[in-house]
């Protein structure tokens, strides 16, 4: 397939997984190159200089905001827009204007009309509010939302030049996660939606999710499957590393015996972040990603790594070459033939064609 068949999540992939694999795993992992240093930092402010830079104070006369702050969960710029979502709330900023004064032009208000259903499941109230967890453009005029909504994840469609409100509201689950603490990516690529999110009330099922697309199946990982995706809550028993994750767009699912309305393309790599000598001292917890910029003129992606809870404490950035995650994908296999034995390759008349 060609490079443009493939989904590549922002994602790449911020989950964390454990080190429990499909036979269609590669085996190699995605390792750092050497990249240009920066000897001396470009600018330094200090803190009294930055209280010469604007900033959003956001909403003062909310009660709520003032006794839990903003908290905000995305942003999303495009073009000279900033729209920022939060608890209950989306602002749009217009950036040209902004360096004066950071005010938000427009302001959308989504509260949760499930709060008490909320509490009554046992959720404390601080919790019952609707984080808006996804803001991503579905088009060039639409933004697509979801929030928590109380442990009710929602989806809707806002017009990006007013946040006005389009067409009905869409089912928030595997799309979005039901608590503001957990993790989750989205982003729509051919007219479909991919989510990587937990997709119960107990955070049990972590699942990547294709959806809402016209004329291709709606599409997952196996459930409660830990070789394809364990993620979100471990044990010490579990080492945790950070994944990249590959699936490609026109994958149809497999056959009604075999992998009916599953992933039959999914594949992951470990991102390797670590400082070589006679041991390696590993960054194995990816907490945050760029989107795919340029770095000596090739496509690269960087990362922000910190050490296992169990470990000693440390972070690190890593920067990672576009083309040498593709030549991870494309080399050798590994397999666990038991949920506890241990990687071994897979033989090449066993890796399945087309790959």
């Amino acid at each position: 397939m060609a490079p443009t068949d493939w989904l590549w999540w922002p994602l790449l992939l911020l989950l964390r997984l454990t080190l429990l694999l499909t036979s269609c795993f590669v085996s190699e992992s995605v390792s750092t190159t050497s990249f240009p240093k920066d000897l001396e930092p470009l600018n330094v402010v200090n803190s009294e200089q930055s209280y010469q830079y604007p900033g959003f104070q956001g909403l003062l006369q909310d009660n709520d905001t003032l006794r839990l702050g903003l908290d905000f969960q995305r942003m999303l710029r495009i073009n000279h827009m900033l729209y920022i979502a939060a608890r209950d709330h989306v602002f749009a900023v217009n950036l040209t204007t902004a360096s004066e004064e950071f005010v938000p032009q427009l302001k959308l208000t989504w509260k949760s009309t499930d709060v008490s259903k909320c509490t009554v499941r046992g959720k404390n109230s601080d919790e019952c509010y609707n984080y808006v967890k996804v803001l991503v453009p579905r088009n060039d005029e639409t933004l697509f939302a979801c929030g928590t909504n109380a442990f009710n994840p929602t989806c809707r469609n806002y017009k990006m030049t007013s946040l006005e409100l389009v067409g009905e509201e869409v089912v928030g689950q595997a799309r979005c996660p039901f608590e503001s603490s957990q993790s989750n990516v989205g982003l729509f690529a051919g007219g479909d939606f991919y989510s990587a999110t937990m997709t119960d009330f107990l955070a049990s099922d972590a699942v990547i999710y294709r959806s809402l697309g016209e004329g291709r199946p709606v599409l997952r990982t196996v459930k409660y499957d830990s070789k394809w995706l364990r993620g979100i809550y471990f044990s010490f028993a579990f080492v945790v590393f950070s994944r990249v994750a590959r699936v490609c767009k026109n994958d149809n699912g497999g056959s009604p015996r075999v992998l009916d309305r599953y992933w039959t393309s999914f594949l992951k790599a470990r991102l390797n972040c670590s400082v070589p000598g006679d041991s390696f001292f590993y960054f194995d917890v990816l907490q945050s990603l760029t989107n795919v910029l340029q770095i000596n003129q090739r496509p690269a992606v960087i990362g922000v790594f910190t050490t296992q809870a169990n470990s000693i404490p440390g972070s690190a950035v890593c920067a990672f070459y576009m083309d040498d995650i593709e030549k991870v994908f494309n080399g050798k296999f590994k397999e666990q033939r038991t949920s506890d034995s241990s990687w071994t390759p897979v033989p090449d008349e066993s890796v399945p064609r087309p790959r």
